[in-house]
């Protein structure tokens, strides 16, 4: 690390310090509370989006009209700002979804019009400028707010930030509708083009990074979170590396994060990875042979669903090879988040049907009573919530084989819209990788044991694969599966009856 002082010796063995959200910029400070003040507030939002939203000029002047001076935006940008309160962004966004969306008289007249001339014979350019009006017709009027934020100073990362605070009211349900819903798909869309990949520079970390980026990725970890200064230093030592992307709008600042070991086989297990110091100091080449992605991090919650982490994989794995050209494996090395949580969904509704199993063996349900001293279900809903468990070897050993069927299950045959029910599994599913090994007792950690009972699994990369496997997911939604799991699978349909 750079231009630090003689302290920085120090402070590399302090634990990591998880800062506040940072502070927004100036505006009015209008609290929620009594009536008046509530009211006072919602006027304040009326007069503003009426000043700072742009009207749509008629089609005729859309090239012609100047842009709305740079003070409207920026007196919405500092107003948004002073509210401290979720409620109240979620209000303010609301009210603009609401009130300045698409004029839909001018699209129900610009659609007749487009269905009179195609019943009519007429040349084709009359046709395509009648079809371009009503294109513009369905353009709201809060896409050109955003636009012209774009181009104010910091405008991009505002936007970023308010997309997240959209999110975060949408999950909280303080604003809910189409027309938010419409909202956010609009600001999505604006930023799945400014941060194509073209817009986007790959930067490798190492411990000479300058401070700041190292803090930022330790505090923006989310799947292992990072102890300490000197964890810190071993994730971007010898064999590791560690590469996020920036943005030109905001060059050196991580917005998604990708961790990668440098390993001898497929690694099955996290413990080998973010806790054990590496084989020595200095790399030696010829004992890599795999590269595991073992952590992949969005630092702005704004940016979900642009596809930052598909696009980083892809250029790491080119860096990767440019570095080391004998590479021969690339996999993940990922969690099952949601697994117990399903799992417990399974158990409590088995008991409420009096009994009933269906997740386990008869000889599994002999040995897991004998241990627990119990009915399965009820006795395995406290065990599970629990890392207790796992200090039982005798208990830990009688769960290994209808745990990993169950999760093989849950992996390939739990289904949201015909697509993976889990987030990992239909995130690197959709890259175009095989789901090809589950690992029992992977991460020991109590997270790992408290969300996936300690199981991990690996997404095998098979770069002349990729492509078609990701067409056929994506199409035809067929997950590409190793022998391993699809035995598991076999073993729960068999053993089984949901």
């Amino acid at each position: 690390m750079r231009g630090l002082g003689p302290g920085l010796t120090a402070r590399r063995l302090l634990p990591l310090r998880l800062p506040p959200r940072p502070p927004r910029p100036p505006g009015p400070r209008l609290s929620s509370g009594p009536t008046a003040a509530a009211g006072a507030l919602e006027r304040a939002m009326d007069e503003l989006l009426r000043r700072a939203v742009p009207a749509m000029p008629v089609y005729e002047l859309r090239e012609k009209t100047p842009a709305p001076a740079e003070g409207q935006c920026a007196d919405f940008v500092s107003f948004y700002g002073g509210l401290t309160e979720v409620a109240q962004r979620a209000e303010l966004l609301g009210r603009l979804a609401q009130g300045f969306g698409v004029d839909h008289s001018q699209v129900a007249e610009q659609s007749a019009g487009v269905l009179q001339l195609r019943q009519q014979p007429r040349e084709a350019a009359v046709l395509l400028q009648a079809e371009d009006r009503l294109r513009y017709a369905l353009v709201p009027r809060y896409r050109g707010l955003f636009h012209h934020i774009s181009k104010l100073d910091g405008g991009v990362r505002f936007l970023v930030q308010l997309r997240a605070d959209l999110l975060e009211a949408q999950a909280l349900k303080l604003v809910e509708g189409p027309h938010v819903r419409e909202m956010n798909g609009v600001l999505k869309g604006m930023l799945l083009e400014w941060f194509s990949s073209g817009f986007l520079s790959l930067e490798r970390v190492t411990w000479h990074s300058p401070c700041e980026v190292l803090q930022k990725i330790s505090e923006s970890e989310a799947v292992h979170p990072v102890k300490n200064w000197m964890d810190m230093k071993r994730r971007v030592g010898p064999y590791r590396r560690c590469y996020f992307f920036s943005h030109c709008s905001t060059p050196g600042e991580p917005l998604v994060v990708l961790h990668v070991a440098l390993t001898s086989d497929i690694s099955n297990n996290i413990q080998a990875i973010v806790k054990e110091c590496p084989p020595s100091e200095t790399e030696e080449r010829n004992r890599i042979a795999a590269a595991i992605f073992y952590s992949i991090s969005l630092t702005q919650q704004g940016l979900q669903g642009v596809e930052l982490g598909t696009f980083l994989i892809k250029r790491v794995v080119k860096e990767l090879q440019k570095e080391f050209p004998h590479l021969g494996a690339f996999s993940s090395l990922s969690p099952i988040p949601g697994f117990t949580k399903w799992l417990l969904g399974l158990l409590n509704s088995q008991t409420k049907e009096h009994g009933r199993n269906e997740l386990f063996t008869d000889s599994e349900c002999k040995e897991l009573a004998e241990i627990t001293g119990g009915p399965v279900q009820e006795t395995l809903k406290v065990v599970l919530s629990s890392s207790e468990w796992v200090k039982s070897e005798k208990l830990a050993r009688a769960l290994q084989a209808p745990l990993m069927r169950l999760c093989a299950w849950y992996l390939y045959g739990e289904k949201h819209r015909g697509f993976a029910l889990n987030p990992v599994a239909n995130f690197h599913l959709q890259n175009g990788a095989v789901m090809w090994r589950i690992n029992w007792m992977a991460d020991s950690s109590l997270k790992g044991l408290t969300s996936s009972c300690g199981l991990m699994v690996n997404y095998r990369y098979y770069l002349e694969e990729t492509s078609p496997n990701s067409i056929s997911y994506l199409g035809s939604k067929n997950i590409k599966a190793s022998e391993q799991v699809l035995s598991l699978v076999a073993q729960f349909q068999k053993n089984s009856k949901l």
